[in-house]
């Protein structure tokens, strides 16, 4: 069994590169099997949820190039066969070849999609998005069967603006005859970075990024190249650990404005951040204070952040609040870091956190990839050694995480048992 072994309280100081957004990545890999001919995504994180979704694409018959961080992809023989539950239940994400295989052959059969226990993460929002489509949905046992003879453009209203649900009737929506609009959209930026891959091949695709998208079905997409965008999560993941230890880190290869409700978080409360054009440099705080975070969609603070942030709210003095609104089970961290020494409450999906707490190195496992990602930050500030298990969630979404803190100072290793 392999595990992250850390010495903790080293400082970091240095350059971290940040990598293509794993959440743009896996959805613009099915979004590929869309194009008519040869696809190429660049800047590709060199994540286990990258190789599970290739090895579905070679599954539907689909040629897959890797050149470092850049894939082509030719799925111009592509043939429609059932996604089994081993290669969809490896990550979330898996859903999106619904939409695409949707889009492009009017069927598919895909068992129940997989990834972190983070809550009840219902696909209601996409089904009802088929269906308005003019799609008929057969749940037999654990798997989904997707299929409509013609899809035809129409108005869609989501209950909640899910960036899954807003991209996968996008891509189902993309080939379908008239026009579609989707209300309330999630307004990520990796939806854009999708929209703009489509785009690219010759979709009709408007207002991606507000809350009204509107899609003119198209017959053909023609050959297509798009460049993933930096990953905020790993970004913030990184910037997060520079509050709390870092001496002149420079994260480099960000987009300022993706991260923006976290980085005036961190100034509010006391941490040194110099922005740049594509890059800061951040000096950990000496007495940071309590804060308060709420998750919200886009533009808001991210969920995918609040489980690294509460790692930074025990070194906070006072209490800091941390109200997760997004998914039900956020704080799969929470007994660890209280056996290392934090004092953290959790009413419901708020977490009461009382600063400032020393941190001791312990055995912990990562229960799912942002719970891991706070894991890894205990560790890093944490007296003594730190053993993390379960590591293949944190490998699932951090690209080369051991390496890059590793080059900043960290004392980090993988070991096996």
């Amino acid at each position: 069994m392999q595990k992250i072994q850390i010495h903790g309280g080293k400082e970091l100081s240095g350059t971290i590169k940040i990598s293509g957004a794993k959440n743009a990545a896996v959805a613009l890999i099915p979004a590929a099997i869309l194009c008519d001919e040869e696809a190429s995504i660049l800047n590709v994180p060199d994540i286990t949820d990258r190789d599970a979704l290739i090895r579905i694409i070679e599954l539907l018959n689909g040629k897959v190039e890797v050149q470092e961080s850049d894939l082509k992809i030719d799925v111009r023989d592509l043939k429609n066969t059932v996604i089994p539950e081993n290669l969809s239940n490896k990550l979330r994400a898996s859903y999106y070849f619904m939409g695409a295989l949707l889009g492009r052959l009017k069927h598919v059969e895909i068992y129940f999609p997989g990834g972190c226990n983070i809550g009840k993460r219902k696909i209601d929002f996409h089904l009802k998005g088929f269906e308005a489509l003019g799609a008929t949905i057969i749940e037999d046992n654990d798997k989904y069967i997707i299929e409509a003879e013609e899809l035809k453009g129409t108005k869609i209203y989501l209950d909640f603006a899910s960036v899954g649900a807003t991209i996968n009737i996008m891509l189902a929506a993309v080939k379908a005859k008239g026009t579609t609009i989707i209300n309330n959209a999630a307004k990520e930026p990796e939806i854009v970075n999708v929209a703009s891959f489509l785009n690219n091949m010759g979709a009709k695709i408007t207002g991606a990024g507000t809350s009204k998208i509107r899609i003119e079905g198209v017959e053909y997409l023609h050959k297509s190249m798009i460049e993933v965008i930096p990953d905020r999560i790993e970004a913030g993941t990184y910037i997060i650990m520079g509050a709390l230890l870092g001496k002149d880190l420079r994260i480099e290869n960000i987009i300022v404005e993706h991260l923006m409700s976290l980085i005036s978080k961190l100034q509010e409360i006391g941490v040194d951040i110099k922005l740049e054009k594509d890059n800061l440099v951040i000096n950990h705080g000496k007495k940071l204070k309590s804060l308060n975070i709420t998750t919200l969609v886009y533009p808001g603070f991210p969920t995918d952040l609040a489980q690294p942030i509460s790692v930074l709210m025990t070194q906070c003095n006072g209490t800091s609040v941390l109200e997760e609104t997004i998914y039900s089970n956020r704080m799969g961290q929470v007994p660890y870091l209280n056996n290392m020494g934090a004092d953290i409450k959790v009413s419901n999906q708020t977490a009461y956190i009382k600063g400032k707490t020393k941190l001791y190195g312990s055995e912990v496992k990562a229960s799912d990839l942002r719970a891991g990602a706070s894991l890894v930050i205990a560790g890093l500030i944490a007296d003594g050694t730190t053993s993390i298990s379960d590591i293949d969630h944190i490998l699932r979404g951090y690209e080369h995480i051991i390496e890059k803190l590793q080059n900043v100072g960290a004392d980090i290793k993988l070991i096996n048992e």
